[in-house]
């Protein structure tokens, strides 16, 4: 059976990522995941799962933390996009990247540019979080290597970090 040609015909999808105005041809239906890594070279975000389940391809949409494996990129036409790379400028990431590396947060890596969004846009929303909004806020991510721990002192770290200056 062949495809009808509204699913396979290419569309322009319009989109500010990491704050630059973008413009791909790309299938409807194709994942946003692809669309960033592929066609813009931002490759921090990461394929684990591929099913929505681990994190390690969220993004900031529009302000929400989304797995970008599951959002179509015609749904993203519109709205701001930040990746891992995007948020390298951001006040946060000088304390989680010190404090990642310092707790063991960071292993294999795989896990980390999610769970690095994840902490920004928790510590965005709760400067001071307790181990159970810490908990709360990485949720989605999933880590083989860490057991988790040493991500959440990281974040707390953090966090702490920032509160004292």
């Amino acid at each position: 059976m062949n495809p009808s040609p509204e699913k396979s015909t290419k569309c322009e999808v319009s989109f500010t990522v990491n704050g630059e105005r973008k413009k791909v041809l790309a299938h409807p239906m194709e994942r946003l995941l692809d669309v960033v890594r592929n066609d813009l070279g931002l490759t921090g975000t990461k394929e684990g799962c591929g099913e929505g389940e681990c994190g390690s391809c969220s993004v900031l949409l529009d302000g929400m933390l989304v797995n970008s494996c599951l959002v179509p990129v015609a749904q993203a036409s519109g709205t701001s996009v930040v990746t891992i790379e995007g948020v390298s400028a951001h006040a946060l990431m000088k304390p989680l990247q010190e404090a990642f590396l310092e707790c063991g947060g960071a292993q294999c890596g795989i896990c980390t540019p999610g769970m690095v969004l994840a902490a920004v846009h928790l510590l965005e929303k709760k400067p001071e979080p307790a181990l159970a909004d810490i908990r709360e806020g990485l949720a989605g991510n999933l880590c083989r290597c860490t057991g988790y721990m040493q991500i959440f002192e990281a974040v707390a770290t953090a966090a702490r970090r920032r509160v004292a200056k």
